[in-house]
């Protein structure tokens, strides 16, 4: 009734032919005597020549149309080789209206990414019609249909968990639902499908897995979309860590080769496996950006005996450069560096001659410079950079200051997508505000060592078998052997501050599952938005989700959040505070 054929199967085979095609009036030009239109639906965009002027009486741009008319040969040089049907036109012979324009365009769809963000997403139905902002949510369908095929190919059973569920303590903070059925009672949105998919290897369910939808009330970041996000979640019985990290090299690097630009280079399995401390140490941050060749070292010791009193008691990383650099790129490294909150940034260059130039280049006595040369591995024409702060915070500086280091002097791997695996986090933390020892990452990990580690050792000290998949210094995800014993449970938790009655409340399922036999598990959850934000070299995430909240973590085009009734919310017995 509306169209005979989609834009991309017209060829040069059509030439003669009536037919029926329809779609949107994505340009209007009016050559005197004869118009053209550039009519698009979603799958291309063919020329449409009206030589009666008649037919696009009351027709505007991104009016939806359908046109009968006649497929001809183009004159040679008016070929457009930038569309596939750059050969051929169709002369209008009849053009109906399907959905008529009532309003003004709220901008250009053509240039739709160059509109102010909240604009877009206001219109984001219309926003969706740019090619470039569409071919980024194809490109998002095509991955997770590949993800779907490579996890059943490699023996996983799609199952979907439930999305109503309780509320449990797992880090971020909850979407609660209110019941109507049960006064005062809520579900929760559920932050990740983890305790469903640890009750379905319970069940006796071998390989699991799904495109998951999650919910957590975070903030929004550039690799973080508000309120919502997508993870492939997997898990499998009587498997261990390394047996899990095979999974995940096997499917990313699958999906990575597949859907990566052109000439872009992708680790191979295996991929390097850091260690937690190693990747504060090294890195400054748990998720090290590969690309980026400068390593950090730790010179503490040494500078506790050298007669700088600044670096007495402190944590005291080095980052050794070999560049260039002018008085200018100094004085501004040392304003990035005051920007972040470090008090100054001491440095070192190595002359000609191996002596040093620089302002502590004094306080390091004559006969501990070449300990200090070799300390650093150091050649003519290094600059060293010295970092001196509590532990905590030198790591963290440290780490910023390798990025703006590998950011500035252009260090960073091109067209490259660098995976490792960072493991053996920490078991706990303590928690200054609340003065206890809390989880570090997932409550549900098993601890290294297991029972005879909770009872004898300091909890701080106690590792978790917990993994997280890091890609150029992007968090994709985070992962652990499960703890599946009741008794290693019970006391875990017991150490976090939480008793058995807790335990039994919040985590009841997973409780009384586990006193029936449930088998050793592990896995992992790789973020889908951020693997494809990743793979289109896109720098906020919102740019590869359909419909995504705001950064305000508000749904502009809906209204959302929004107010309700007063008689909805005596339905579900809430009563909104002033």
């Amino acid at each position: 009734m509306y169209r005979d054929l989609t834009l991309d199967k017209l060829t040069e085979g059509d030439i003669g032919k009536e037919i029926q095609i329809a779609g949107w009036v994505e340009n209007i030009r009016d050559h005197g005597g004869v118009s053209f239109i550039d009519l698009r639906d979603m799958y291309g965009v063919v020329q449409v020549v009206l030589r009666d002027t008649t037919l696009l009486e009351g027709i505007t741009k991104e009016e939806c149309i359908s046109i009968s008319g006649k497929v001809e040969q183009r004159d040679e040089e008016t070929y457009n080789p930038k569309i596939p049907s750059g050969t051929i036109e169709v002369e209008a012979h009849e053009v109906n209206v399907l959905g008529k324009m009532y309003r003004t365009l709220p901008f250009e769809i053509q240039t739709s990414k160059e509109t102010r963000e909240d604009v877009r997403l206001k219109y984001r139905y219309l926003d969706l019609r740019n090619k470039k902002v569409k071919d980024n949510m194809i490109f998002r369908s095509n991955v997770i249909k590949f993800l779907r095929e490579k996890m059943e190919e490699m023996g996983f059973m799609e199952i979907q968990t439930p999305i109503l569920c309780a509320s449990s303590p797992e880090g971020a903070r909850d979407y609660i639902v209110p019941s109507r059925r049960y006064k005062g009672q809520f579900y929760a949105l559920p932050q990740a499908p983890q305790q469903y998919k640890q009750l379905l290897m319970v069940s006796g369910f071998d390989k699991y897995f799904q495109i998951a939808p999650c919910f957590r009330d975070e903030d929004a970041r550039a690799d973080r979309s508000p309120g919502e996000f997508y993870q492939l979640d997997f898990e499998m019985s009587f498997a261990t860590q390394e047996d899990v990290f095979a999974v995940g090299e096997e499917v990313l690097s699958a999906t990575f080769e597949k859907f990566a630009p052109e000439g872009s280079v992708v680790t191979q399995a295996p991929y390097p496996i850091i260690s937690y401390a190693q990747a504060m140490l090294e890195f400054g941050t748990d998720k090290p950006d590969l690309r980026n060749p400068l390593r950090i070292i730790d010179v503490t010791e040494f500078f506790q005996r050298c007669t700088f009193k600044p670096f007495h008691g402190k944590t005291v990383r080095a980052i050794k450069v070999h560049a260039d650099m002018s008085k200018g790129f100094h004085e501004k490294l040392l304003k990035f560096a005051q920007g972040i909150g470090m008090g100054g940034l001491g440095y070192l260059e190595v002359l000609e001659d191996k002596s040093y130039k620089g302002p502590i280049d004094k306080f390091i006595p004559d006969d501990m410079k070449e300990e200090f040369r070799t300390l650093g591995g150091l050649e003519i024409g290094d600059t060293i950079f010295l970092i001196a702060d509590k532990e905590k915070k030198a790591n963290l500086y440290a780490g910023q200051i390798r990025t703006e280091l590998g950011e500035k002097l252009d260090l960073i791997e091109k067209n490259a997508y660098r995976f490792c695996y960072i493991n053996d986090f920490p078991m706990y933390e303590y928690n200054e505000e609340d003065k206890k020892i809390d989880f570090t990452h997932n409550p549900f990990s098993m601890p290294q060592g297991g029972l005879e580690a909770l009872n004898t050792m300091d909890p701080l000290d106690i590792l978790a078998y917990q993994y997280d998949i890091v890609c150029n210094g992007v968090e994709l995800s985070s992962g652990a052997v499960r703890n599946h014993d009741m008794e290693i449970m019970v006391k875990a938790f017991e150490i976090a501050g939480y008793d058995e009655e807790t335990l039994k409340t919040k985590f009841g399922a997973l409780y009384n599952a586990f006193q029936f036999g449930a088998p050793p598990h592990a896995g992992m959850a790789p973020g889908v938005d951020r693997m494809i934000m990743l793979l289109k070299n896109e720098e906020n995430i919102r740019e590869v989700i359909p419909f995504p909240m705001s950064g305000t973590a508000q749904d502009l085009m809906c209204g959302a959040p929004g107010f309700v009734t007063e008689h909805q919310l005596r339905e579900v017995h809430i009563k909104v505070r002033e």
